[in-house]
């Protein structure tokens, strides 16, 4: 077996592409088995708590029971069908919770098949609104340094210009503004010099900007800042009185990760257009929403441009949707902000004691998310299998070492995680 599981390996290396990684300098990988709960099974037998939630996306652990069924249910009536010309329940009923859960406002659904796709559909959303209102040359967006969107063409250009990955492609994306980031070091208060360049930038350029498209309270792949909600209201507050839409990007933050429902409710406000994705399945399928306003929908579907022109092959499978209510359904019936806030104040108190580390520049939580910033980039050739080593599942990128633990983790396990964050760290030369 162990023969077996080398020679696979090898194979990977030399022909799979993993997320941000080089085929000529690749990183460790390591073969998995299975996955229960918070447990990672390896292909050696070697198990590994997990405390990432695949990328913030299996909030209830993995292979889950009633998730199970929900997709065995679905699978034996469709598992796919088109959705042009075409409905059917689980999408009708996913529809459904998603407009009950979020804002009042937000009336109208179009389903994605990830969240980068959320974010591309967004954006035509708000120039498309624009065109719609014989205003055909508000067509850029403004948004903050060191943001995150996605991937893709229209998502990586209000990905953050300098200190972004995607900083090889700025002559081919389009050219939007972007605004200094909000202080991160004071989660209570506006960042009012931060405040003050936005205006500018929307002021002096109003009569171009389409819509203002932020990551809610917790800059993600950007760097895993956190910022105050002070500063999110502030921010609608000038949507509104320059009249630009607002995009929030709660394809990380959304379904409870940041101590309530949705990051924006921290503000007291609502967006025009709002993207959800990652935990929207529970991490089982990939599947995205994007949701708008009444105003939005019907300022392009009354406007000159009336055929909102996107539509995904697998938008709203079947299989997605129904895992995705009976996440849904696993999730507001279970008490997920006690689990948050437990969760919280344990990362808070546990990884405290890294601040004094020579090697640490920051530590910062937000809901169940425990941020360890660091002065330099890791290596993550020697880091990677560190973690292993000490039997927990982190995946660090750029100067973080940070961790989204599912919720349904015990505290002794997360004790186990934030305990060989703090050993790794303290190795480091």
């Amino acid at each position: 077996m162990r023969h077996h599981w080398q020679t696979l390996i090898e194979f990977d290396k030399q022909h799979i592409w993993h997320p941000y990684t080089s085929l000529s300098h690749p990183s460790p990988v390591f073969a998995i088995e299975s996955a229960s709960g918070v447990r990672l099974k390896l292909a050696d037998g070697t198990e590994l708590i997990d405390g990432m939630s695949s990328w913030w996306a299996a909030i209830h652990g993995y292979n889950h029971p009633v998730l199970n069924t929900a997709i065995e249910h679905q699978l034996k009536s469709m598992s796919h069908v088109m959705f042009g010309g075409l409905t059917h329940q689980p999408a009708i009923d996913l529809a459904k919770k998603l407009i009950d859960i979020t804002h009042a406002d937000l009336q109208h659904v179009f389903f994605a098949d990830s969240g980068s796709v959320s974010v591309e559909v967004a954006i035509k959303m708000a120039i498309q609104y624009w065109a719609s209102q014989n205003r055909p040359e508000k067509q850029r967006l403004l948004t903050i340094k060191n943001g995150y969107h996605g991937d893709t063409f229209g998502a990586m250009a209000v990905c953050d210009p300098d200190n972004g990955m995607h900083h090889l492609f700025n002559n081919l994306l389009a050219k939007h503004l972007f605004a200094q980031s909000p202080d991160c070091s004071n989660n209570e208060h506006a960042d009012k010099a931060a405040i003050k360049e936005f205006e500018g930038l929307l002021k002096d350029n109003v009569s171009s900007i389409a819509a203002v498209i932020l990551e809610p309270l917790v800059q993600g792949a950007g760097g895993m800042r956190f910022y105050s909600a002070a500063y999110l209201k502030k921010i609608r507050e000038l949507c509104d009185e320059y009249n630009v839409l607002l995009i929030l990007d709660e394809i990380a933050t959304g379904f409870g990760r940041t101590g309530t429902l949705f990051a924006y409710e921290q503000a007291d406000i609502a967006p025009d257009i709002l993207c959800v994705g990652k935990a929207l399945t529970g991490g089982y399928l990939s599947l995205a929403a994007t949701l708008c306003s009444s105003k939005v929908a019907n300022g392009i579907g009354d406007g000159e441009y009336p055929t909102l022109m996107h539509g995904p092959t697998f938008m709203a499978n079947p299989l997605a949707c129904a895992v995705a209510n009976a996440s849904l359904d696993l999730l507001l019936n279970s008490p997920w902000q006690k689990a948050v806030t437990r969760i919280e104040q344990q990362l808070s108190s546990e990884l405290e004691a890294c601040r004094s580390l020579s090697a640490v520049k920051d530590v910062r939580v937000k809901g169940a998310i425990g941020v360890i910033e660091l002065h330099k980039p890791v290596d993550i050739h020697w880091m990677q299998p560190r973690f292993v080593e000490l039997g927990v599942w982190v995946r660090p990128f750029s100067n973080l070492v940070y961790v989204m633990p599912p919720y349904i983790i015990e505290e002794s396990d997360l004790t186990c995680v934030t305990a060989a964050m703090k050993q790794v760290v303290s190795e480091i030369n």
